[in-house]
């Protein structure tokens, strides 16, 4: 089963998803006039906010969105459900780009300029940035990120350059709960145990803490299995994307995707 949200028009050129554990809604950022939106489980959008400016419920360029669970949150600045800011975090990043939420409801943050990952802990009712942690530096263009929310591992898709044109690829960290490295693998690693290149531009963990990409190379979704056995190789989705960029388990554990091929968000039934 296949419900298909927003489109042209509704969305234009999504570049991140996230779900309400507790509600099921989906927050959505995007390159339209108003830059957030949120859409009910069954489609129906809820709220638009975030228009394109420098004020302070404004927002410039949305590159991800997560919900934690005081509420949705951007890479800089959060926002409660009714679109009213709350907290805008002003640290040293370089390009803030992909987020996830913990179990405790703090943010796990990618830099990709700085090649870096970040812990903000704060309180989104009252608007306070309590701590900005440097957890893991000298990463290789970080940008999607997952936390599980049973064992607390994380997740990084790292994006590499290589030498000539077109010679760009993909490398999977995951790092236990203490941010020790306890799995990777890149494009060409993973290209000996699959059947075509994979390249990677969204995470997630199930509820059973495997993990979830997205491989835009074969427009598929992909099972790599659980840290201790990864990387296995079991397709969930195999037709039907154009270039998914994003991941997202629902309450009911419906897998939402972000289709910035076009412009939508598919969702799966389990």
């Amino acid at each position: 089963l296949r419900l298909s949200l927003g489109g042209w028009g509704s969305l234009v050129n999504p570049t991140g998803l996230a779900s309400c554990r507790s509600s099921g809604r989906l927050a959505v950022a995007h390159d339209g006039k108003k830059r957030i939106h949120v859409f009910s489980p069954s489609g129906t959008c809820l709220q638009r906010f975030g228009e394109r400016g420098d004020a302070g419920n404004d927002i410039k360029y949305p590159l991800d969105v997560a919900i934690t669970s005081a509420g949705p949150g951007g890479v800089v600045k959060a926002f409660d459900f009714e679109g009213r800011g709350v907290l805008a975090i002003r640290e040293s990043f370089s390009l803030p780009w992909g987020l996830d939420a913990t179990p405790e409801s703090e943010v796990i943050l990618t830099d990709s300029e700085a090649g870096a990952l970040y812990r903000l802990t704060a309180d989104f009712k009252k608007g306070e940035l309590k701590k900005c942690q440097l957890i893991r530096s000298h990463l290789t263009s970080p940008r999607a990120v997952a936390v599980s929310q049973t064992s607390g591992a994380v997740v990084v898709i790292e994006h590499l350059k290589a030498q000539g044109r077109n010679n760009s690829s993909t490398r999977v960290k995951i790092f236990s709960a203490e941010m020790d490295l306890i799995g990777q693998m890149d494009s060409f690693g993973l290209n000996l145990v699959f059947p075509s290149k994979v390249y990677t531009t969204a995470v997630a963990f199930d509820r059973e803490g495997r993990v979830i990409v997205t491989d835009v190379c074969s427009q598929a979704v992909i099972c790599l299995g659980k840290p201790e056995e990864f990387p296995i190789f079991n397709p969930l989705i195999s037709h039907g994307l154009s270039y998914p960029v994003g991941l997202t388990y629902m309450a009911n554990n419906s897998l939402a995707v972000l289709d910035s091929g076009d412009h939508s968000i598919k969702i799966y039934s389990s």
